[in-house]
């Protein structure tokens, strides 16, 4: 590692996190055929009290059982303050070949993550499992996001972190009905101008939080991932939840309904207009560079290679889809 350049951790495409309760079998199959990018069995939220233990067993049962083929799976323990999230970590790492990531909620600070850390590593030795399992974090309290770039740099075992808005909105005490959404009372009023007509400006109450946290992940080497949009009734609010996220630098969602998933995984797949800006962009400079120039205009605009840099990364995502898609048929 250099000075000033941090190697990212492993990398994964994962614009699409499908989340499924755990305790509904039902839904199993059709996670497993469809599109998501990721698939997580949650112990947490989704599931009653009574039936912790139970949908511990299941989850088990379904990685252990159910051909996932080449989905990135997930379990989502119960947070480490609970009477089962110890368990649900030890039993799962253990018992699960198939598990690729452990999914921690709340995380609050970087203790929470090296615990984590160190529990699997234990639990890969006593199995003698060489299988790396990787962790994915939640930040979802204020606490997290005060903590959020000690986090980011806990563990080399950590590759994401997910604004969990939820529960964050209630730590917060912002809370709204539907869980993603945005606050119309968190608006600017504009003077009444030359017309008298004063007009009413809806703004982000989420925008510090999100930018936060993709700059923490960006600089340690993470995967930022958008949380919920509760509403799956509603998918142009889920649109526009999901680009409002892609272009503060996240390059994923969740998906809280199968109905979701398309939409988040064309979202945070480069457009095919930016997709042939970007490769015309490469195509010019190579030109310009033989002719001894390391810029050159395009519509009245510089193109150097900062602008480069942009192009490389959007072909490199493409492809990068590409192989993951091929992969996955």
């Amino acid at each position: 590692m250099s000075l000033t350049v941090i190697t990212p951790r492993r990398q994964r495409i994962q614009r699409s996190e499908l989340a499924v309760p755990a305790t509904s079998k039902h839904f199993f199959e059709k996670a497993r055929n469809g599109a998501a990018d990721f698939v997580f069995l949650d112990l947490e939220d989704a599931v009653a009290p009574a039936r912790k233990s139970q949908a511990r067993e299941t989850a088990i049962a379904a990685l252990n059982e159910i051909d996932w083929r080449d989905k990135t799976m997930a379990v989502r323990i119960n947070g480490l303050d609970t009477e089962w999230g110890h368990r649900d970590l030890i039993e799962v790492v253990s018992r699960c070949p198939r598990l690729d990531l452990v999914l921690l909620p709340k995380a609050g600070t970087a203790r929470d993550i090296q615990f984590v850390d160190a529990l699997i590593t234990g639990l890969a030795r006593e199995n003698k499992s060489s299988k790396r399992i990787g962790i994915e974090a939640l930040i979802e309290t204020t606490l997290g996001l005060a903590h959020v770039e000690e986090i980011a740099a806990s563990s080399d075992r950590l590759e994401a972190l997910i604004f969990g808005i939820g529960d964050y909105s209630i730590d917060l005490r912002t809370c709204g009905e539907i869980i993603g959404a945005s606050d119309p009372r968190y608006a600017v009023l504009t003077g009444p101008g030359h017309s008298g007509i004063r007009e009413r400006h809806w703004n982000d109450q989420w925008h510090y939080a999100l930018s936060r946290i993709a700059n923490a992940c960006r600089a340690w080497g993470l995967r930022a991932i958008d949380g919920p949009y509760a509403n799956f009734g509603d998918p142009e609010g889920f649109r526009a939840s999901a680009e409002r996220a892609a272009a503060l630098g996240f390059e994923g969602k969740w998906a809280i309904h199968p109905s979701q998933v398309d939409a988040a995984n064309e979202i945070f797949s480069p457009a095919p207009d930016r997709l042939a800006w970007a490769r015309s962009i490469l195509t010019q400079i190579d030109a310009a560079a033989a002719g001894g120039d390391g810029a050159f205009g395009k519509d009245g605009v510089l193109i150097d290679m900062a602008v480069v840099k942009i192009a490389r990364a959007i072909c490199e995502r493409h492809e990068a889809i590409v192989r993951s898609d091929r992969h996955a048929a």
